[in-house]
């Protein structure tokens, strides 16, 4: 049990998944982004294991209050001390790298519903320290994955009256990552491409 900052509970998976259907299993924001943080990571093993840039996952900041050790060391009960900024660091030539991972579902526009303002906010910080600051966000219904700078999220959001950024403006103004064997997303082909 995870006892969320404004007094929400979750119960894990195992326990929710018996609630849900097998559509809504599908769709589940959850299991959305699983795919696409797979080839990430796999992506950031290469990229360490080559010496090319050290990326890692940020860990999600909970605090522990219950484990069962019964079946292994389980966690049974924890609540989120802070809130979570984006989900990748790193370095890269000397550059400090940050971005968040987004998959959706929809193919006609990307849900902006699906970025916090806490994480903008984060971003924004980025960019003023001179760091690079983007998303990698998948369309699943066109089998896409699209590089796209914090910066052009962030104008976008604030001159537009939108809840949704519509698919045309990634085709458009952002690179599209091809899936490839090794890595599997060449991001960093692209973070050369813009910013070196």
């Amino acid at each position: 049990m995870i006892r969320y900052p404004n007094g929400m509970t979750y119960y894990g998976n195992k326990k929710r998944k018996k609630h849900l259907t097998s559509t809504e299993l599908s769709i589940s924001s959850a299991n959305r982004g699983m795919e696409l943080e797979h080839l990430i990571n796999q992506s950031n093993e290469y990229y360490q294991l080559k010496h090319i840039c050290l990326v890692k996952k940020r860990p999600v900041p909970i605090n522990v209050l219950k484990v069962d050790y019964t079946k292994g060391a389980r966690i049974t009960q924890a609540f989120f001390e802070e809130k979570s900024t984006t989900d990748y660091n790193g370095l890269y030539k000397s550059k400090y790298l940050d971005f968040e991972a987004k998959s959706t579902q929809n193919s006609t526009a990307f849900p902006l519903n699906n970025i916090t303002k806490h994480q903008i906010e984060h971003l924004k910080e980025v960019i003023l320290q001179n760091g690079i600051a983007f998303f990698i966000i998948q369309f699943k219904a066109h089998e896409k994955i699209f590089f796209v700078e914090a910066k052009d999220v962030i104008d976008f959001i604030s001159k537009n009256n939108r809840k949704s950024i519509p698919y045309d403006f990634f085709v458009k103004n952002c690179e599209e990552i091809k899936l490839t064997y090794n890595p599997y997303l060449d991001y960093i082909k692209i973070v050369d491409k813009k910013y070196f």
